[in-house]
């Protein structure tokens, strides 16, 4: 994992390319590179952080066949793959680098090349002789691509404070503040390119873009969906034996390194399958160590759960304590790495994780992220599930509230769902009006910035109101995104790079072709994982109905007096640029839980760092 940077300016380019690369120097802190063009209006950056070929031969900004020079960030997992395709078709190679693959396949099939990649990666091939600069963004959005363009000049980066070092202005997008502070969303569903500051767009997921030199044109395009179409003649035993070939190869591929190896482990099923399953596949660089993010005298502390898999497969086992007074300590911090408001305190909790593996020489993690959204990991999706089959009149027949029930599982399926279930857009539309008119009278807000604001209400549903419709939604359009923008912050913060075995295209296109019922089964989420690793994992993880996710003690944290300290100081800023009401001043603070619904204590300290 790197950072990278780009300039088409006549404007000091030498000089603000250098800023860029310099500020982006934690990405990557073991060399760096410039590249600029004979004629000065273009240049790249690149902060390199060294994983796969470690040697002078991968340095970046890397130039292929004379014309092609390339800036990457994060890893092409199948490149061996890839390369031994084009040494068939001729092409040569310099280096062992997953990076001058990508260059080579960029040569050979063009845009198309997307189309051969499974990886985490964003990057820029500068095409000397077309005079054209091609860029793309991995399937799931894991790498961060930036950009800032208008008549004059285009910049891009890894992270938007290297934009702002280029000269870009720092301008508080108001519209992206007020969905935040309202209903919590850190990115609008209805525009993939916005982000919380006016002039600076980021590249969707899955999405390339072309920017010409001679007629300073910039076009974006989509090159990657999931087919939604749904197999309904599979049965469960080949459906679990194609899920562990997937997931398998997927882990195979993620293990491919040349640094050290270990895992994130909380104690939840997603980490501990992938201990599970690595501990099948031969890796020199798998050292088997393991983190573990702990809150002493927390009821929801996991380390028992994960303490039991690190026994099960013999890992060395690494417990970071995380507390109140880091969170005083670290937030400035973290929030400058996070550059845009996070949804809890749970973010830091990760970061600790990401620099306690740094600081035991380990460079690279595998996580479970992703797992959550692919295979109905959350509670909160049984209604949606009970919805789908009442719809069908099959909700009794099914058994599964009567199966969730004898789980303990007490989510709630009342008239409302059953009328959802019967008149899902209209009951869409109530409740997008609902949540439209809830947000403008919030109180706390200035009532002038809640009238400017309250048109521009980002509240959105899935098109497809059902269990796989809204597990796409949560993928693809809102909700895992941000889990991917913190995990790339916290890591790189510390150069540390992480990997996703769960995010392989492949094993996505196959569980969105499933029917809903892999996903949820008998009361269980998450079933076909659950069949998986049942030989694995010890049954009190695989067979663990509770879902607590990565959570720490917020709601203690948030009533220590030096966090509330901060918080008021926050809150005394946001009124000072007109957000909040001055009657906000006289509150107490009210703390929450890190998942609770109106968070909106952490949500005003989060959002005071916009203006800092």
């Amino acid at each position: 994992m790197c950072g990278i940077a780009g300039i088409f300016s006549n404007n000091n380019l030498l000089q603000r390319i250098g800023a860029a690369t310099a500020c982006l120097q934690h990405r990557g802190p073991e060399d760096h590179g410039i590249y600029s063009n004979v004629h000065n209006t273009l240049a790249l950056g690149h902060s390199r952080l060294c994983i796969i070929d470690r040697t002078a031969a991968a340095r970046q900004p890397l130039t292929y066949q004379s014309r092609y020079t390339i800036v990457h960030n994060g890893e092409l997992y199948n490149y061996l793959e890839v390369k031994k395709g084009l040494e068939s078709r001729g092409y040569g190679f310099h280096s062992q680098s997953d990076t001058e693959v990508m260059a080579a396949a960029y040569a050979a099939y063009g845009k198309e090349c997307l189309q051969h990649f499974d990886g985490a990666f964003a990057f820029a091939i500068w095409d000397q002789q077309e005079q054209v600069l091609f860029a793309a963004r991995d399937r799931f959005g894991e790498k961060p691509f930036y950009f800032f363009y208008n008549e004059d000049e285009f910049l891009f980066a890894s992270e938007m404070k290297a934009l702002w070092q280029a000269g870009v202005p720092k301008e508080v997008n108001q519209k992206m503040l007020y969905n935040y502070l309202t209903i919590g969303y850190t990115s609008n569903p209805f525009n993939p390119q916005e982000t919380f500051y006016n002039n600076i767009q980021k590249l969707p997921a899955a999405s390339c873009l072309t920017f010409a030199m001679q007629t300073h044109e910039l076009s974006i395009e989509n090159y990657w969906q999931v087919d939604a179409e749904v197999n309904t003649g599979i049965g469960e035993a080949t459906a679990v034996e194609q899920f562990n070939f997937l997931l398998t190869e997927s882990i195979h591929k993620r293990l491919r390194s040349d640094v050290p190896i270990g895992t994130s482990l909380s104690g939840g099923l997603d980490s501990s399958s992938i201990v599970a399953f690595s501990a099948q596949i031969p890796s020199k660089q798998y050292t088997h160590q393991c983190f573990t993010a702990v809150f002493d005298g927390f009821e929801k502390d996991e380390r028992q759960y994960a303490q039991a898999v690190a026994a099960e497969y013999d890992l060395h086992q690494h417990l970071v304590r995380v507390d109140a007074d880091d969170l005083v300590k670290e937030m400035d911090q973290l929030m400058l790495h996070q550059e845009e408001p996070v949804g809890s305190s749970s973010v830091l909790a990760q970061y600790k994780v990401y620099e306690a593996a740094k600081a035991a020489g380990i460079t690279v993690l595998l996580d479970g992220q992703g797992a959550d959204e692919v295979l109905a990991g959350y509670h909160k999706y049984y209604h949606w599930y009970w919805q789908e089959l009442y719809a069908k009149k099959r909700l009794a027949s099914s058994g599964e509230l009567k199966a969730v029930r004898a789980l303990g599982v007490n989510e709630l399926f009342g008239v409302k769902n059953k009328a959802f279930a019967l008149f899902p857009h209209f009951a869409a539309s109530l409740l997008q009006n609902s949540k439209a008119k809830k947000a403008s009278r919030q109180p706390g807000l200035n009532p002038d910035f809640a009238a400017d604001h309250k048109k521009d209400f980002y509240y959105s549903l899935p098109a497809q109101l059902d269990l796989n419709g809204v597990l796409y939604f949560n993928t693809f359009v809102y909700g895992l995104e941000e889990l991917l923008r913190y995990a790339d912050r916290n890591s790189m913060a510390h150069a540390v790079e992480v990997r996703l075995p769960f995010l392989n295209h492949q094993l996505v296109e196959f569980l969105f072709s499933l029917p809903p019922q892999f996903k949820i089964h008998r009361g269980w989420t998450k079933w076909l994982l659950r069949q998986s690793v049942q030989s694995l994992l010890p049954a009190q993880i695989v067979w663990r109905a509770e879902k607590v996710g990565f959570e720490p003690p917020q709601k203690a944290w948030m009533q220590n007096p030096m966090v509330q300290e901060k918080i008021q100081e926050a809150k005394k800023l946001l009124v000072s640029k007109d957000v909040l009401s001055k009657t906000v001043l006289q509150q107490p603070i009210v703390p929450a839980d890190a998942h609770a619904a109106n968070n909106l204590d952490w949500r005003y300290w989060s959002a005071s760092y916009l203006f800092r």
